[in-house]
C-alpha cells in the first residue's frame, strides 16, 4: 500500500514538472513587440497567424512617437521593435547608451516632399520655408533629399548626419524649421512644404507616389528593421520573426497595398 501511494505521488510530481516546463515554455514562446500604427502593425498583424503556426504567440503594442520603443526594448519591456531604419537606431543607441541591434530589413518608406501650395519645386519662391523632421538622421535624410534636387548644398565632409548648418549652399535662401516627425502632416497649412517619413504620410492619407512633389528613389539606405537586445538575435523565436515578416506573403502585401509608398528591402 505504501508503495502504491509513493508511486502515485511520483507520478503527480512528474506530471507537475511537465505542466510548469509547459507554461515556461509557452512563456518564452511570446514574443512582445512595440510597432508603429501603420505599416509596421498591419505587417506584423499579417503574419501573427503563420507565427502561431510556428509555436510563437505575438503580443503588439502600439506607439506613436520614435523615443519609447528603443527605451522601452532596452529596459526589457518588450521583446523586439518595428518602426525605425537602422541609420537612426545606430544614432539613437549611441545617444542613450543602449544595447540594441539590427535583426534585419523588411521594408523601406519613402521620405517625401509635400506641400497643400505648391506642385512643383520649380513653385518654391526665394524663402520659402520647409519643414523637415527634428530627429538628426531623419533630418539629415530629408536634407539629403533636397540636396538630391539640387534645392540645397550640404557640407560633403558632414555624411548622413547633416543639419541645417552644415548647408553650405542655399540658392533660394530656403528656411527650415525642424519638427516632430508625427506632427509633421499637420503643418501642411502653414509651411510652403514639410519633408515627411512615409509611415507618417500614409497615416495623414496621403499617397506618396500621388502626393509627393519630391520622392525617394528604391535605392534608399533607410530600410525599417526589427530591432532585439544584443545577444538574443539567435533566439529561436525571434529568429521565426523575422523569417515571416521576409516572407513572399509579406512582399506580396506590401507591393499590393501601398502604392508604392512602401517597398519590400528584402
Amino acid at each position: 500500500m505504501k508503495k502504491f501511494a509513493l508511486i502515485t505521488l511520483s507520478v503527480i510530481l512528474v506530471l507537475a514538472t511537465f505542466v510548469g516546463c509547459g507554461k515556461a515554455g509557452d512563456a518564452e514562446d511570446v514574443i512582445k513587440i512595440g510597432v508603429s500604427p501603420r505599416p509596421h502593425r498591419e505587417l506584423v498583424e499579417l503574419i501573427e497567424e503563420d507565427l502561431e503556426k510556428e509555436g510563437v504567440k505575438l503580443e503588439i503594442i502600439e506607439f506613436d512617437d520614435y523615443v519609447k520603443p528603443n527605451l522601452a526594448l532596452a529596459d526589457g519591456e518588450i521583446d523586439a521593435n518595428f518602426f525605425q531604419h537602422e541609420p537612426y537606431m545606430n544614432d539613437f543607441k549611441e545617444e542613450k547608451n543602449i544595447d540594441i541591434i539590427s535583426l534585419g530589413g523588411v521594408h523601406i518608406e519613402p521620405m517625401g516632399l509635400y506641400s497643400s501650395k505648391i506642385e512643383s519645386i520649380d513653385e518654391l519662391e526665394d524663402g520659402s520655408e520647409i519643414a523637415i523632421p527634428n530627429d538628426t538622421t531623419n533630418g539629415s535624410r530629408a536634407l539629403l533629399l533636397l540636396e538630391k534636387e539640387g534645392l540645397i548644398k550640404l557640407d560633403p565632409a558632414v555624411g548622413i548626419l547633416a543639419t541645417e548648418n552644415d548647408i553650405v549652399e542655399n540658392p533660394k535662401n530656403l528656411k527650415f524649421e525642424a519638427l516632430e516627425a508625427a506632427y509633421l502632416p499637420r503643418v501642411l497649412d502653414e509651411v510652403d512644404g514639410a519633408v515627411i517619413n512615409g509611415n507618417y504620410a500614409l497615416e495623414a492619407d496621403l499617397v506618396p507616389t500621388e502626393d509627393s512633389i519630391l520622392l525617394e528613389e528604391k535605392d534608399s539606405p533607410y530600410a525599417n528593421i526589427i530591432a532585439v537586445r544584443a545577444g538574443e538575435e539567435n533566439e529561436d523565436k525571434l529568429v521565426k520573426l523575422i523569417k515571416v515578416l521576409q516572407s513572399d506573403k509579406v512582399k506580396k502585401f506590401i507591393e499590393d497595398n501601398y502604392e508604392g509608398g512602401v517597398i519590400p528591402a528584402f
